[in-house]
């Protein structure tokens, strides 16, 4: 049976939104990312107990538990990426903690640490994707980490402020939300929504559409989805980040799937780079994009800091 997903997969490059390893062999995608919420999930399940327990023991002894679960957490992401890489054939991305989100030079620092990490169990950077929070001080220290070689994963991007600002900053990758938007509008509204109306699926068009006539090289990567309408409705955008239960709708759906987004590259004239008041104040404007990106790196945060309890309840 030839698959929705199977169709898809010639549309765009599909990528795991998980750290499970089976869900993983099981939807054979070419990248995987993951968050401190989806490690918070592995950090329950069986096969990566064995795992868990070897790096608690490896670590440090240096500083009192909570010094030591911090650190913890930045080994156990990099050992889960580690076991990714060895199954899927494209990246992994790994993410810096949301609480340095306003904070460049710290971003810098942290991902130089998880890039070493990486580099100690033999992973290369060339298999990696560091992950940011799109705000204006880590869109910057991508800037930095992609002039070093160090290709960046630009997550909780919710306005065309933040997608232009990472174009402006050669960003590798950028990763418009689609279920968080329109989670936001029903909210807002009280309207149910269809995929071709659906404010989520529109925004990620629109990204998608800014790169085309740009002709910027940053890849898009819709993320964030609640239905596998919404994702068959960005059928055609470079990347696509799916979570294992849509995966397995996909999968077990016949069908073909016809391309809803062309990425035509036109190259067209380019609008002036963005300033940081620039940036701010069109970000500001947007309600919608305020609330979720603030919303986004609390908890992100909060999922660390449970990670962090959980480990230093272990140490």
């Amino acid at each position: 049976m030839f698959s929705q997903l199977d169709a898809l997969k010639s549309l765009s490059l599909v990528v795991a939104d998980t750290g499970d390893l089976d869900a993983i062999r099981r939807y054979q995608p070419q990248d995987a990312t993951t968050n401190p919420s989806l490690i918070l999930k592995a950090f329950d399940m069986p096969g990566y107990q064995p795992l868990i327990e070897r790096e608690l023991a490896a670590l440090p002894a240096q500083g009192d538990k909570q010094e030591r679960a911090a650190r913890a957490v930045d080994h156990l992401a990099v050992a889960m990426g580690s076991e990714i890489a060895g199954v899927v054939p494209g990246r992994v991305s790994t993410e810096v903690a949301a609480r340095l989100s306003f904070d460049t030079q710290a971003s810098i620092r942290k991902a130089h640490e998880l890039i070493e990490l990486y580099a100690q169990r033999g992973i290369g950077r060339d298999r990696v994707l560091i992950k940011l929070a799109s705000t204006w001080e880590g869109i910057r220290a991508a800037e930095v980490l992609e002039k070093e070689g160090i290709n960046c994963n630009l997550t909780l991007l919710f306005s065309d402020a933040q997608a232009q600002a990472c174009f402006d900053a050669g960003v590798f990758l950028v990763s418009p939300f689609v279920g968080r938007v329109t989670d936001w509008y029903k909210k807002e509204s009280g309207r149910d929504f269809t995929p071709e109306n659906d404010p989520g699926v529109q925004f990620v068009r629109g990204v998608c559409e800014r790169v085309s006539q740009g002709g910027y090289d940053t890849v898009v990567m819709g993320a964030s989805f609640r239905t596998a309408d919404q994702v068959l409705a960005l059928a055609g955008c470079p990347r696509l980040t799916i979570s294992p239960a849509l995966l397995e709708e996909l999968a077990t759906a016949p069908g073909t799937v016809k391309p809803k987004v062309l990425m035509t590259r036109n190259g067209g004239p380019r609008p002036t780079s963005l300033s940081e008041s620039g940036f701010r104040w069109e970000h500001n404007q947007d309600a919608m994009a305020n609330d979720k990106l603030a919303e986004g790196i609390r908890r992100f945060d909060e999922d660390q800091s449970r990670l962090e309890q959980r480990i230093a309840d272990r140490l």
